[in-house]
């Protein structure tokens, strides 16, 4: 082969490589805005991977459910959990629940949002969290202090500043934060 023609032929697909590889996020998969009275998150959802969470999370967004919600378990070097109470403490009524999904190939890495659940593996409704730290292994994926693991449905894309913003405000222990993280509204971008 003629190595004048192979040259430029490489460099094509180094090219095109370095494209693919510099895109965050495909362009079909949705984007939720969170703006909180901390600052604003973007997060990218994988409906892929996590078909029925996505689905679930985005009816409640669609809905405007999360809107006026707090995150009321905020755990130093753990997650921020919300999506479930107003501002005042009241429970909200939510939808069934969903289908466990932990199964699904993503892990619980600092920065991506899960599915709360109680015990019971097909218990998740409204309430999520983002991890902080890396939770995976041993953690909060399956095999971990719960069998079942808990379901990753997206990530971060925008606004790591502001989860940091939320785990500095970690009260002592496995409860509310020192202040009160407002999320204001939930939007797809």
């Amino acid at each position: 082969m003629n190595r004048s023609f192979l040259y430029p032929l490489v460099a094509f697909f180094v090219f095109a490589l370095s494209l693919a590889y510099a895109q965050p996020a495909r362009a079909a998969d949705p984007v939720v805005i969170l703006k909180t009275n901390l600052g604003e998150i973007d997060i990218q959802l994988d409906p892929t991977h996590a078909p029925i969470s996505t689905a679930n999370f985005l009816a409640y967004v669609d809905g405007k459910f999360y809107d006026g919600t707090v995150f009321h378990r905020v755990v130093r070097g753990f997650v921020a959990q919300g999506g479930g109470f107003t501002a005042d403490g009241t429970e909200k009524p939510t939808n069934a629940p969903i289908k466990n999904e932990a199964s699904n190939g993503l892990h619980n890495v600092r920065g991506t949002i899960s599915m709360a659940r109680t015990n019971d593996p097909d218990s998740a409704t409204s309430q999520f969290f983002l991890n902080f730290v890396d939770n995976s292994t041993g953690k909060l994926d399956p095999g971990g202090f719960s069998p079942d693991g808990y379901a990753v449905f997206g990530k971060i894309i925008k606004g790591m500043d502001v989860l940091d913003k939320m785990e500095a405000l970690a009260g002592p222990g496995d409860g509310p934060p020192t202040q009160q993280i407002l999320l204001i509204s939930a939007r797809r971008q």
